[in-house]
């Protein structure tokens, strides 16, 4: 099998001839290859021309899913369906709220969720050391008060942040590895799912299962962000995710 845009994978030793991206449908089609067989391609680092092409491109297909979406969700509630409404619903947009919902919520998000999706050693050895500190750090916020509680807390998460760069550092330049090629797709959508879940908590009302249509935004543009991050690095997925949400932060704003 091979890669996106002709990268042969390690997977199997086939090779099949996949479209290039030098047109919109040309990238289109590249992605839709990509989620029908997700696959890891042989490189994952920053491309930064590939990149800067691929974004208004991406960016366009988000922006028609999600004009698809909003049109059903309007003929449901036009059929006297009424849908539950988010977390943004009533808030007043300040400068705050934007820099949280478009440059801050990106950035954790995407490392939370697609950093570590390249495969690479030192990439999943940091999520890993991220994950442990956060944990240690809620362990002795629970078990101390006040001041000694935050000091704590701190020295844990800042403790976590230099060993995760200490793992990128000393592992930098290494390959994505074996199993972590092998299981790939299995590790694309369970990204993917566990992405759109989070913003379960976007609601505050109703069960979880008449919730889950409502994440299908989420679910298709976490499709959408690894495939930018597998192809053209980390970079562009921030990026994108920060223009996706700066876009609806300025929709409620107008609708406000």
């Amino acid at each position: 099998m091979v890669g996106i845009g002709g990268r042969i994978s390690r997977m199997t030793g086939e090779t099949t001839s996949l479209p290039s991206r030098e047109t919109t449908r040309e990238e289109w089609n590249s992605y839709l290859a990509f989620v029908r067989r997700p696959a890891l391609p042989d490189r994952t680092g920053p491309d930064w021309r590939g990149g800067l092409a691929a974004l208004p491109r991406m960016l366009a297909l988000d922006l028609a899913a999600m004009m698809l979406l909003v049109s059903v969700a309007l003929l449901v509630v036009l059929f006297g369906v009424e849908l539950p409404s988010t977390a943004l619903a009533g808030l007043e947009i300040d400068v705050q709220l934007a820099l949280t919902v478009v440059v801050f919520a990106p950035i954790a998000e995407e490392l939370a969720f697609r950093g570590w999706l390249s495969g690479k050693p030192g990439h999943v050895l940091a999520l890993l050391v991220m994950f442990g500190g956060g944990i240690v750090a809620a362990m002795l916020a629970a078990g101390a008060t006040g001041e000694a509680a935050a000091v704590q807390t701190s020295l844990a998460i800042l403790t976590a942040i230099v060993l995760a760069a200490l793992a990128l550092f000393l592992l930098r330049g290494r390959p994505a590895m074996a199993w972590f090629r092998a299981i790939f797709p299995g590790l694309f959508w369970f990204s993917t799912i566990a992405f759109a879940s989070i913003h379960l908590l976007n609601y505050n009302e109703g069960s979880i299962l008449p919730l889950l249509p409502l994440i299908l935004p989420q679910f298709i543009l976490g499709t959408i962000l690894t495939y930018m991050r597998v192809n053209y690095g980390l970079w562009t997925c921030i990026v994108l995710h920060m223009a996706h949400n700066g876009l609806i932060i300025g929709a409620v704003a107008a609708a406000s």
